[in-house]
């Protein structure tokens, strides 16, 4: 007898801790099912017990079997969603939760973090007709567990396929030029447009980067022509524009020694002691133009005196 109502009160403690666990959760659907079972199984136990005797110990086994699995741990990155009777009942919030056994209440629970989804690689025609190869990097979060357990079967798999479509057709509105120089206002708009799209589905879409784009090998060897054409067209451009600045610098010098003639012997000079610090064997000195002219132009002869001759 001792011993038939030790293990009867420990199993009453057993039934009010969890009755107390739910009511502090404020589960009083939860509360009102323990109270009630508990009752009911504390009176079957001693019916039994007085008329039978020895099978009563076997209904000790109840609480373990009908308590254990109301139990329902959610992690801190969780939420759950309860389901009873098959209709959405609340949001669950992480922690020690109880629900109603026997397939009564049904928890899913739904994970809060950040998802990473790599989309798979698209074949995008661009505006230009340009073939290229896109795969880009989704990332979101569930705002709302109820909205990501009713409104769609896997919101994980819906947002990479809607990522998909997303990219073929944005991408397909703009040259390549404009895809590879405005990739991140690219990135802005697939956000904008897939964080609209999920937004029915209680999903955040946080960022979306464009990893790689992969051309043909025949486009990249027109791409680097064309670049080529370009360093060229730069580099002749330069060299003009020196040559331009060289020319009026020495039109400046030319008109500053023609009104210093001296100048010029005073440039020859430098010129030599520069020239003499190389040790050159062989010294190729200018001569003034004004020489030249002297030994080209020779002085005209003197014409002859023409004479008269008078006949006698």
């Amino acid at each position: 007898m001792a011993v038939f109502i030790t293990l009867l009160v420990l199993a009453c403690l057993w039934w009010i801790g969890f009755a107390a666990a739910a009511l502090a959760k404020k589960q009083k659907t939860v509360f009102t099912f323990l109270l009630g079972f508990g009752l009911a199984w504390a009176a079957l136990t001693v019916f039994v017990y007085l008329s039978y005797d020895v099978p009563a110990y076997l209904l000790f086994a109840i609480p373990f079997v009908v308590m254990l699995p109301m139990v329902r741990i959610i992690n801190e990155y969780q939420r759950g969603v309860l389901f009873r009777l098959g209709r959405m009942m609340d949001e669950v919030g992480p922690g020690f939760n109880l629900i109603l056994p026997f397939g009564l209440d049904v928890l899913k629970k739904v994970d809060m973090r950040t998802f990473t989804i790599d989309v798979a690689k698209q074949e995008v025609i661009t505006r230009d007709n340009v073939p290229i190869i896109v795969d880009a990097v989704v990332y979101f979060n569930v705002f709302d567990p109820k909205l990501a357990v009713c409104k769609v079967a896997d919101y994980t798999k819906s947002t990479s396929l809607l990522a998909q479509t997303i990219l073929r057709s944005v991408l397909g509105q703009h040259d390549l030029d404009d895809m590879l120089a405005k990739r991140g206002e690219l990135n802005e708009v697939l956000k904008e447009l897939l964080d609209v799209a999920t937004d029915p589905w209680g999903i955040k879409v946080t960022a979306v980067e464009i990893k790689a784009v992969e051309l043909a090998e025949t486009m990249k060897r027109a791409m680097a022509r064309q670049a080529e054409a370009e360093r060229e067209r730069r580099a002749k451009i330069i060299a003009a524009e020196g040559e331009l600045q060289a020319s009026e610098k020495l039109s400046q010098a030319a008109t500053v020694m023609s009104s210093a003639p001296s100048s010029m012997q005073l440039r020859y000079l430098q010129t030599l002691s520069e020239i003499a610090v190389e040790k050159n064997s062989t010294i190729i000195f200018p001569l003034p133009m004004e020489i030249l002219k002297h030994f080209a132009t020779s002085p005209e002869p003197p014409a002859p005196a023409s004479t008269s001759g008078k006949g006698a």
